[in-house]
């Protein structure tokens, strides 16, 4: 099993694998490339908060746009969870049966073995106490977090922890941002039932969230079985294979 870091410039990957193929860097790289040529191009998909219409693109711009339009959200809210599909599906591609691509967070997977993933959802006492048992799994699923609390990304609500499982890390990882949007009100449990309630709009794209807002929290749909741990990781760093 390969177990390696990769890091290209933003993208911070933690890659898990029965097999590195060659040119794996490469074409991470070109995804990336063509993403900033795309932005040099359209500079409005950087900076846009609401869908896009994208017209005959690059396949990462594609897949943001239409995450993105699933999600409600900017293109961008699917950066790092599309980095990792496309990722995990090049990885697939070439034959791996086992494999976890881990990009700050966001996570594109496809497991014959069970695995636990560590929750980190900032100063809330389930931080780094709790996390998912993955079971092994034919089809590729994403797992993706977004915080209002925590990290620089763009969150308008005051979630410590929303964790989304869908198909894919792309609309995983744009439904996250979009449903932490809405942890807006006056306390924890008011928080939680109002993220819980934007889950509610997406249930046709997502299988399971999970929302952490200080000592309460609440989910939506199904989520793998939680377990408890004792180590303090960041969701997808504590990678237990049994």
């Amino acid at each position: 099993m390969i177990k390696k870091r990769i890091l290209i410039q933003e993208t911070n990957i933690l890659l898990t694998a029965d097999v590195e193929p060659p040119y794996l860097l490469s074409f991470i790289t070109k995804c990336r490339e063509e993403l900033k040529s795309y932005i040099r191009m359209n500079p409005g998909f950087q900076t846009s908060l609401e869908p896009l219409k994208i017209v005959e693109t690059p396949l990462i711009v594609k897949m943001m746009g239409d995450a993105a339009s699933k999600a409600g959200v900017g293109p961008m809210a699917a950066v790092a969870g599309t980095i990792s599909q496309l990722t995990l599906n090049f990885l697939l591609n070439h034959d791996a049966q086992h494999a976890i691509v881990d990009n700050g967070g966001d996570i594109a997977l496809k497991i014959n073995k069970e695995v636990i993933m560590g929750l980190y959802a900032g100063s809330s006492s389930l931080s780094g106490r709790i996390g998912f048992k993955i079971k092994p799994r034919k089809k590729a699923m994403g797992i993706c977090t977004s915080s209002g609390t925590v990290g620089h990304s763009i969150s308008f609500g005051q979630a410590d922890s929303v964790t989304v499982f869908a198909s894919s890390a792309s609309v995983a990882d744009a439904l996250a941002t979009s449903i932490a949007n809405g942890a807006t009100g006056q306390g924890e449990v008011e928080l939680v039932e109002n993220c819980l309630a934007k889950a509610e709009e997406f249930r046709e794209h997502l299988r399971g969230v999970l929302v952490v807002v200080g000592e309460s929290a609440g989910t939506v749909g199904k989520i793998p079985d939680l377990v408890e741990t004792d180590k303090k990781v960041v969701l997808g760093d504590l990678f237990d294979v049994y």
